[in-house]
């Protein structure tokens, strides 16, 4: 049986590699980006400007802690962590969508209010434009590596893009394709702020920007953070694929039925099966231990995402021979 669309085995063994190079890149042309935009701002006072400075230096704080999650996640399992330390992941992750809300989110809303209130001294926007056409081609750049990584992974399990990054338990590359393209329309917005602005001389248009810029990655901060604390809190495998493991569990000599199934995701490519199983009265001991071993590999082979079995021999409602009615 194929590994099907929507479970974690839509992240090969190499997506590791694969979302740390995608972080690095968002990383180096978010801090680059947000120097230009800040000495920007300050030229042209545009509100719009310094919002969307605060929001590539959330991201660049957001690429490094996800930086940080790759790393810390790939450590291998020890005795005070017995099972991995996967779901570190899924920590640092949710602190890199805080960083997003409190690093941009709350500034550009803060500024914007500031804008419709106070007013602002419009100056030169052609620095400005430059900044905005220049972090629209890098950031162009890194969202062109994220989605190469996205589109790969998805057509790999035969989903489309946008069910891949739904469900996919990678949320690293799917922050950085998410701030990206909000990075994109940030820039957009801050181009007709600016735009409108000098066209009428009042800097409600870089204001307004500046709060549609805040509300933006208020959506993206969001997003991000439900699906890290999902992780967090313990997601299962989807439904099809619980199906698929039922299945293989049959089909292992000796096993009669499966009573009870859980599954839980421990990191991209880690996810823990245990189930309560049914074996044939007559089996002996070491059939059914023999059983266990084949249920375990034959899960692997099928589903490479699974990373640890646990069958507990358990007997069906009734009881059998020996047991009590």
């Amino acid at each position: 049986m194929p590994n099907l669309p929507g479970s974690t085995a839509e992240v090969s063994s190499e997506g590791g590699g694969e979302s740390t190079v995608t972080v690095i890149v968002a990383a180096a042309a978010n801090l680059g980006i947000a120097l230009a935009k800040a000495v920007a701002g300050v030229i042209s006072g545009s509100s719009a400007m310094l919002s969307e400075a605060a929001h590539s230096v959330a991201d660049t704080v957001t690429e490094l802690l996800l930086l940080t999650a790759l790393r810390r996640s790939e450590k291998p399992a020890d005795q005070a962590h017995p099972l991995g330390h996967g779901p570190e992941r899924y920590i640092w992750a949710l602190l890199a969508a805080v960083a997003t809300f409190v690093g941009g989110a709350v500034f550009s809303l803060y500024d914007g209010v500031h804008t419709l209130v106070k007013g602002e001294d419009l100056g030169d926007p052609l620095v400005s434009y430059i900044v905005l056409a220049v972090a629209f081609v890098l950031e162009g750049v890194s969202l062109r590596t994220g989605l190469r990584q996205t589109r790969a992974e998805a057509r790999r399990y035969g989903a489309s893009t946008g069910r891949y990054l739904r469900h996919t338990p990678d949320t690293a590359v799917k922050a950085v394709v998410m701030e990206d393209t909000a990075a994109l329309v940030g820039l957009t917005l801050a181009a007709l702020g600016l735009l409108g602005g000098q066209l009428t001389g009042s800097g409600v248009w870089d204001g307004v920007a500046s709060l549609l810029i805040g509300a933006l990655l208020l959506y993206v901060a969001w997003v991000l953070g439900r699906s890290n604390a999902e992780l967090l809190v313990g997601r299962p495998l989807p439904p099809a694929v619980r199906d698929g493991i039922r299945a293989e569990l049959r089909a292992v000599p000796h096993i009669e039925e499966v009573l009870e199934l859980t599954t839980l995701l421990q990191g991209p490519r880690e996810a823990l099966v245990a189930a309560k199983v049914d074996f044939r009265d007559v089996s002996t001991a070491a059939e059914v231990e023999w059983a266990c071993e084949a249920a375990e590999r034959r899960l692997r082979e099928v589903f490479p995402v699974i990373s640890r079995v646990y069958l507990d021999p358990t007997p069906a409602r009734g009881g059998g021979p020996g047991q009590p009615s």
